[in-house]
């Protein structure tokens, strides 16, 4: 269990703040990284890259005692309609050869420099399918699988298991629309996959109660493989936002308790909460994304990090697991 590092704002000093808190309420981290596109394309090596954000970070968790998770990001996380905000401010593309041997250079760097435990070479396979040009997904498949064959080389699966998560909701067919659609597209495109690593906003995909996610909801995603499974980034919110969701702190705390359920019934393995801490968009360099308000009060914990009811339940489910 464990969560990535999320500040409230983009201040140093509160970033540690937080760290030094929900690192004694876990025992695994998640780094979710964007390819550090306007560097690489600027001609910095992914060494020195990794060196300005990234390797300071990753020896912090294992001082920590941490095991690391690392999810690269190669399309916008924030809007899978597009590519990454740095990529197109640059005019350039992954369906670019040459784009793609950045990425494939800076997969090498991140395992041989942060040497993480899991790694997952793209995120939200399923959602990027459902809603980019054809184009670029074919691109997010060639560049992940070529990466994964440079890491086969050198590390067995045992000794780094891989993965491209995939987003629950669009497997469910609830974000966006449509029919249940699973994840078989996803394995076959992505064969290289250990392990089965799932994103999951349920108050997205339009459940206004934890109570409304089956119990099958990540059982059913699965099927009949044998992959483990993993939480890798989801949570619920404990305010509302007009026109799209209404929640509550009691809402959330309940929704930290039905994921544990829906964990137990998948027998799963690690689950993460991105956001430790709310996040103060009044902080945030303008223009603030229009989606970002959508999960500004995943965190357990308020922008002054006041506890929250669903703190208290993750701290229990975090003893309770222990206790085996």
């Amino acid at each position: 269990m464990g969560f990535s590092v999320v500040p409230p704002k983009p201040d140093i000093k509160v970033a540690v703040q937080s760290l030094e808190i929900w690192t004694r309420r876990a025992d695994v981290a998640i780094m979710h990284m964007d390819v550090p596109w306007a560097l690489l394309l600027a001609g910095s090596s992914p060494e020195d890259a990794l060196r300005k954000d990234g390797v300071e970070l990753a020896r912090y968790y294992r001082s920590k005692k941490l095991q690391l998770v690392v999810t690269i990001d190669v399309t916008n996380g924030l809007g899978r309609e597009t590519e990454s905000p740095a990529l197109v401010a640059a005019r350039r593309s992954i369906t670019e050869p040459a784009v793609q041997r950045l990425y494939r250079n800076f997969v090498r760097a991140v395992v041989d420099t942060l040497r993480p435990d899991y790694l997952g070479l793209a995120a939200e396979t399923n959602m990027i399918r459902a809603l980019a040009p054809r184009p670029v997904y074919n691109a997010v498949v060639k560049m992940a699988n070529d990466a994964a064959a440079d890491i086969r080389r050198s590390r067995s699966t045992s000794a780094l298991p891989l993965y491209a998560s995939v987003q629950v909701e669009t497997a469910w067919g609830k974000l966006p629309r449509g029919s249940y659609a699973g994840v078989d597209q996803d394995l076959r495109d992505f064969p290289f996959m250990n392990v089965l690593a799932l994103s999951s906003y349920p108050y997205l995909g339009g459940f206004a109660d934890p109570d409304q996610v089956p119990l099958d909801y990540y059982t059913r995603v699965r099927g009949t493989r044998s992959l483990p499974v993993m939480v890798v980034e989801g949570g619920w919110p404990s305010g509302s936002v007009r026109g799209m969701f209404s929640s509550s702190p009691e809402m959330q705390a309940r929704y930290i308790a039905r994921q544990a359920q829906l964990l137990e019934e998948a027998n799963a393995i690690a689950v993460f909460q991105l956001s430790f801490t709310d996040i103060d968009l009044g902080s945030f360099p303008k223009p603030v994304p229009a989606i970002l308000p959508l999960f500004a009060t995943l965190g357990l914990v308020d922008v002054n990090f006041k506890p929250k009811p669903a703190l208290a339940t993750w701290d229990k489910i975090f003893a309770r697991r222990f206790q085996r």
